[in-house]
């Protein structure tokens, strides 16, 4: 086919060379000053001898500022037009809308930068689709049952902006942070008929994190900070179609008798403390369990590249912070113990003494854990002395056990 003759006033928006083929290439031209706002996105395969138009898909009414072939996936391509973004999984020979909650604007230019998606509007500022591996899979993925675990992209561990500010008030225009963590991504095809669960397990096997369907949500009661500041719980979704659950690179929050939300507040995603000890730069896998079927998928963590942290001082660091939140269980478990037997009196300083100390390793577990560096000699020394407490008053509250329990 041979496109329309070009005028004075047509233009060729967007000229995209294949990725993967020198012979093949993309154009998305715009006629609107002809009054012709129909979509124009044409596709040549022998170095432009012909071109086809290939727009099934795209409204009659959708003019086309730029097409984009994906650098790693062959096929997939990414339109903007007036009104919206659209996507096609089969060389341009069908698309459909990719638009999600992307308000209705004119999309002059889209980038692929790495595993992202960038759009670039005009009025409606700059938009990013966060991690577009699950449209590279989504053959495999359509062809998969009852269940398919997408491969996830790297994710690297970032630390946030630790200003100590509380957030912006709800009614102020602001944008998005992406997702602090890795994004995994699977596809139901019809509701399981027990529970779903992630897991993300080490290079060893060992279990870093567990999540169900079944998981309770906590409750936050009391808190002199308003609820809006939250960053909503996740629960591992069961029903059918694709769904998105972010791991925060951390392991599973430590046995805390309290709990709050820093004051380097996001509105709406601010993380609950303590956190568990944040896991090291390395090889991990997912794994996603569907009516007793196991899905694995491996997992790469990557330290943020600003960091000139040495890994064997990110080692150290994660040592006391799994040494710290160890001691945690171990005071939360006697104090939970005390109270249970009801021995008033006898145990009314041990009770007291157990509060203290958690709430001292909550401190010193925030404190190691909250920059990517080793243990200074003094917080080092701090973990040791505070693990000896914690020893000294478990001794104290099974001799206690021992006279008293039985009688």
């Amino acid at each position: 086919m041979t496109p329309p003759a070009l005028t004075p006033w047509s233009k060729v928006s967007i000229l995209e060379a294949s990725h993967f083929d020198t012979l093949s290439a993309y154009a998305a031209v715009n006629r609107f000053r002809l009054d012709d706002v129909a979509p124009h996105i044409y596709r040549t395969k022998d170095g432009g001898t012909t071109w086809k138009e290939v727009v099934e898909g795209i409204p009659s009414n959708e003019n086309v500022n730029v097409v984009r072939e994906d650098p790693l996936r062959r096929g997939l391509l990414f339109a903007g037009t007036e009104r919206s973004v659209y996507v096609s999984f089969d060389d341009g020979d069908h698309w459909q809308s990719l638009r999600q909650n992307l308000p209705p604007s004119s999309m002059r230019d889209l980038q692929v930068h790495d595993n992202d998606l960038i759009v670039g509007t005009h009025g409606r500022s700059i938009w990013i689709l966060d991690n577009l591996t699950p449209l590279r899979q989504i053959a495999a993925a359509a062809r998969a049952t009852p269940a398919y675990l997408f491969q996830p992209a790297a994710a690297y561990r970032v630390r946030w902006n630790a200003n100590t500010d509380t957030p912006l008030p709800p009614d102020e225009p602001a944008g998005q942070n992406p997702p602090d963590g890795a994004l995994i991504d699977y596809h139901l095809t019809a509701a399981p008929t027990g529970p779903v669960t992630l897991e993300i397990r080490d290079a060893r096997g060992g279990l870093v994190r567990r999540f169900s369907s079944t998981d309770t949500v906590p409750v936050d009661s009391g808190l002199n900070i308003p609820d809006y500041w939250m960053r909503p719980p996740q629960v591992v979704a069961t029903t059918a179609g694709m769904h998105r659950f972010v791991w925060d690179l951390h392991y599973a929050p430590p046995a805390a008798l309290s709990h709050n939300y820093p004051i380097s507040a996001i509105y709406r995603d601010t993380w609950r403390e303590p956190r568990g000890p944040v896991a090291l730069p390395g090889r991990y896998e997912v794994r996603l369990t569907v009516n007793g079927r196991a899905l694995t998928q491996p997992l790469t963590i990557r330290m943020d590249p600003r960091v000139g942290a040495k890994p064997a001082a990110l080692a150290q660091q994660f040592a006391a912070a799994s040494r710290l939140a160890a001691a945690m269980r171990r005071s939360y478990d006697a104090l939970q113990a005390m109270r249970a037997l009801h021995l008033g009196s006898v145990t009314d300083s041990l009770e007291r003494a157990a509060r203290g100390l958690n709430g001292q390793l909550a401190g010193l577990l925030d404190l190691i854990d909250g920059v990517d560096a080793a243990p200074t000699t003094q917080a080092a020394r701090a973990v040791t002395t505070l693990e000896a407490k914690v020893t000294a008053l478990l001794a104290r509250w099974n001799a206690i056990r021992r006279r008293n329990v039985p009688r």
